[in-house]
């Protein structure tokens, strides 16, 4: 199918030929017609994508700091290839669809085949929607006049902060789109509604929808509000202007009445005057988007909606308002339409987009045409029959794209397959790194006879099933850690193993690279093996995530203990050469919650050795983010994220400097040769169980306040496994 991306790095805009998306649980599929170009956002996005690195750094000083810091931590070269990735990311434009739908996923009851809905997505001729995102379309609008579903609610929500009441005089600066839609609206809500621009052409379709137009050039607009209210001031005021200048918010405060209100929409400088606002106890507050539920996953992706009597309004709600305002003649939409071009075409939208003076355009798409629903592209040609080392990649995020890619290179894989959900970042990828295949549909991936490596980069709820589905399809496989979120998901992988891994010579690896980092071979090399306990102690400064964020989530990400923090206990035990036999676990705070991320993790091993993981958040991203210090028969090593190894007490060795090196490569480039050569699997599998238990344990200890035996959880794993229990029937 094709979608309309842009990048970030040149501004180009291209139409591309992806895979089509895959209707998912709690999703709808929808075959576009019709979708609505949002001139002032995506203007935005094109003339930043299409300055140079110097007007992109001026224009994001906050992102420089963190380029700076970066450069700090882990150096310069690492921090450049990161920022340059970055912008070589695809963006998918759009937000404004309007289509039929083609399947509904599994929870989906609000919607059936053939349904007319407007939605936020993008411009493409299928796309997949969380079903709290589209609403169903009244028989008596147009396709054309639905596309404005999206735009409005932004408006609308807008309004609602507002609360602006019958009689009201409000004034709405910046008539663009989404101005002239919030002004209609504020008429239709029984106020006075001045607009105001600079572009005469807007301001004489406000004239023609009954609202008063002035033009700041012409109109000294405070006073002339001040003779329109009787020396009382605007009621409130809505900004949906978009300028870098802070005269707007200043003129906004100057034009208000005593107590009034400010809502702001757009994007303007907001260099405050106290004085403006104190002396008239203004409010100001700044409105997200479509409405309540926006950013926030339990509501958009997993369809948990806010219960009407205590959130009235939500993205879902608004949707249907503005339809409902259509449908009944309260908002015109149709005299906004400026341009409508087919896809084909886009170019007359985007060749020139920063010149043009169009109000609104509509993007038709081919009706009575087979649209390719194909979830696989081919890219490229080639055979890898008979070859070994072939892979197929699931998940195209930032630890794909940024991490596993480039060390994967020169490894002598075979790139066949890369897939993602939405098909744009994972074509985006597999082009740049030669894959011949795109897909939408892992499973095509392990049907396919030619891989025999499924590489699993997914968020962490999905891996523990992913792992058994790929060695029930006689696939060697690497998943990125963690290999399980809970003791019933583990017994089930390892159930999976024994039954299909062991007979077909099959090998699972878990991506704990940083034993293959020539830093941590060159501790083990100078440790030797001798039985002698070891202390260690490691350290993360792992940098702070909002709580927002998925991998917080116990249900999907597992926190950051059990995803992030196991590397160490890999790392530990790799070391020490023993497996780890208790743990009792810390956190920061007098009642920390179990997805804490700072904690410090007391670890007992088999042998005698002793290591402390101290895994913290709340450090500064200057300092190095990772650091171990290992101490055994009277010497030290102290490892500095992994770009210097320092001894004391080592005859012949003082110091090893490399570029950062976590390991990665060497890890594949040892994966790819014991697949082509044949081999025993990177790490035991009992390291794997033993590592991914004990950061259970490290959870469990914090919630009773007590030292966890390792061993007795993996009893209880093993008795699940023999048992054949299920997850389900573990739960």
């Amino acid at each position: 199918m094709k979608q309309l991306i842009q990048s970030f790095k040149t501004g180009e805009t291209i139409l591309e030929n992806i895979p089509a998306p895959q209707v998912k649980r709690g999703q709808v599929l929808i075959q576009t017609t019709r979708s609505l170009v949002s001139l002032g956002t995506e203007r935005m996005l094109v003339e930043f994508g299409k300055a140079n690195l110097l007007d992109k750094a001026r224009q994001q000083p906050d992102k420089v700091k963190q380029v700076f810091d970066k450069v700090k931590s882990d150096g310069l070269m690492p921090t450049v290839e990161a920022v340059f990735s970055k912008l070589e990311q695809p963006l998918p434009l759009g937000y404004c669809n309007v289509g039929k739908v083609i399947a509904v996923g599994e929870g989906v009851s609000e919607f059936k085949v053939g349904d007319r809905v407007a939605s936020n997505g993008p411009h493409a001729e299928i796309v997949s929607v969380p079903k709290n995102l589209v609403a169903a379309i009244p028989d008596n609008i147009s396709d054309e006049e639905a596309a404005f579903t999206v735009i409005g609610s932004i408006g609308l929500q807008g309004i609602r902060l507002l609360n602006p009441t019958l009689g009201e005089t409000i004034v709405v600066i910046g008539l663009g789109l989404i101005g002239l839609i919030t002004a209609e609206l504020l008429k239709a809500n029984g106020c006075k509604v001045v607009g105001v621009d600079l572009d005469e052409q807007k301001l004489a379709i406000a004239k023609n929808k009954g609202i008063i137009p002035i033009n700041p050039i012409t109109t000294d607009v405070v006073k002339f509000l001040e003779g329109e209210t009787n020396g009382i001031g605007a009621d409130g005021v809505i900004i949906t202007a978009s300028a870098k200048t802070n005269d707007i918010i200043s003129q906004a405060a100057q034009m208000s009445r005593k107590r009034g209100r400010i809502v702001l929409v757009g994007v303007i400088g907001l260099n405050l005057s106290r004085a403006e606002f104190y002396e008239k106890e203004l409010t100001f507050q700044v409105s997200c988007s479509y409405g309540p539920g926006r950013y926030d996953e339990l509501y958009e992706q997993r369809g948990q909606d806010y219960p009407l009597p205590f959130v009235r309004w939500t993205e879902k709600r608004n949707f249907e308002t503005i339809l409902q305002a259509i449908s009944t003649g309260s908002l015109d939409v149709k005299s906004l339409i400026t341009e409508r071009v087919p896809l084909d075409e886009y170019t007359k939208i985007y060749g020139n987009i920063g010149a043009s003076k169009s109000i609104a355009a509509i993007l038709v798409y081919p009706e009575g045409e087979a649209v390719d629903t194909k979830a696989t592209v081919t890219l490229a040609g080639g055979s890898f029959k008979g070859s070994r080392g072939v892979i197929g990649i699931v998940g195209a995020g930032n630890f794909t794209k940024m991490t596993m890619l480039p060390a994967l290179k020169g490894t002598g894989a075979g790139f066949k397959y890369m897939a993602s959900a939405g098909g744009v970042t994972g074509t985006a990828l597999a082009k740049k790194y030669g894959f011949t295949h795109s897909t939408t549909d892992y499973k095509e991936i392990l049907q396919d006879e030619d891989v025999d490596l499924v590489m699993i980069t997914t968020r962490h709820d999905l891996h523990a099933a992913m792992v058994q589905e790929s060695l029930r399809a006689k696939k060697h496989v690497f998943v990125e850690k963690p290999l399980a979120l809970n003791a019933a998901q583990l017994a089930e992988v390892l159930n999976a193993y024994n039954t299909h891994a062991v007979p077909n010579g099959l090998t699972l690896s878990v991506g704990f690279n940083r034993r293959f980092s020539p830093h941590i071979q060159k501790m083990k090399e100078l440790i030797g093996t001798s039985p002698d306990p070891v202390n260690i102690v490691a350290t993360m400064n792992a940098g702070f995530i909002p709580n927002k964020v998925w991998v917080h989530d116990m249900q999907t990400g597992g926190g950051r203990i059990i995803g992030e923090a196991c590397h160490y206990l890999d790392l530990m035990v790799y070391l020490t050469g023993s497996p780890i036999k208790s743990i009792c676990m810390n956190a920061l705070g007098k009642n920390p919650e179990e997805n804490t991320d700072n904690a410090s993790i007391l670890v007992k091993f088999e042998n005698g050795s002793n290591g402390v993981v101290n895994y913290f958040a709340n450090g500064h991203k200057s300092y190095s983010k990772e650091r171990v210090e290992l101490y055994s028969q009277g010497r030290t090593l102290v490892m500095d994220n992994f770009r210097k190894t320092e001894g004391y007490g080592f005859k012949g060795f003082s110091k090893l400097k490399t570029g950062q090196d976590k390991g990665h490569a060497a890890q594949f480039k040892k994966l790819i040769d014991s697949l082509k050569q044949g081999g025993q699997p990177l790490i035991p599998m009992n390291e794997l169980v033993n590592v991914t238990l004990a950061s259970f344990a490290a959870i469990e200890s914090l919630k009773i306040g007590a030292w966890v035996d390792v061993n007795a959880l993996e009893g209880y794993v093993q008795e699940s496994h023999n048992s054949g229990l299920t997850e389900k029937a573990l739960a």
